[in-house]
C-alpha cells in the first residue's frame, strides 16, 4: 500500500506555507507505510492474545498508547 503523493503534500502543506517537493512527500509516504506495518503487527498480536482473529480499533489504540 502506498499513500498518495498528493495527499502527503496536502498533509505537509497543512502545516506550512512553504513549497513541498515530491521527494519530501515520497519520504513521508514511505515512513508512514513502514510505521503502519509495525503498528499492524503489534495490533494483530494484541488481538490474537485476546483470542480474536479480528483486529479492532481498541487493538490499534492499545499499541499507540
Amino acid at each position: 500500500m502506498e499513500f498518495s503523493i498528493s495527499k502527503m503534500k496536502e498533509v505537509i502543506k497543512g502545516e506550512t506555507d512553504k513549497r513541498v517537493s515530491r521527494n519530501a512527500a515520497e519520504e513521508l509516504s514511505a515512513d508512514l507505510e513502514q510505521r503502519g506495518k509495525e503498528i499492524t503487527k503489534e495490533a494483530l498480536k494484541a488481538a490474537e492474545d485476546k483470542g480474536r482473529v479480528t483486529v479492532r480499533a481498541e487493538d490499534i489504540k492499545e499499541v499507540l498508547h
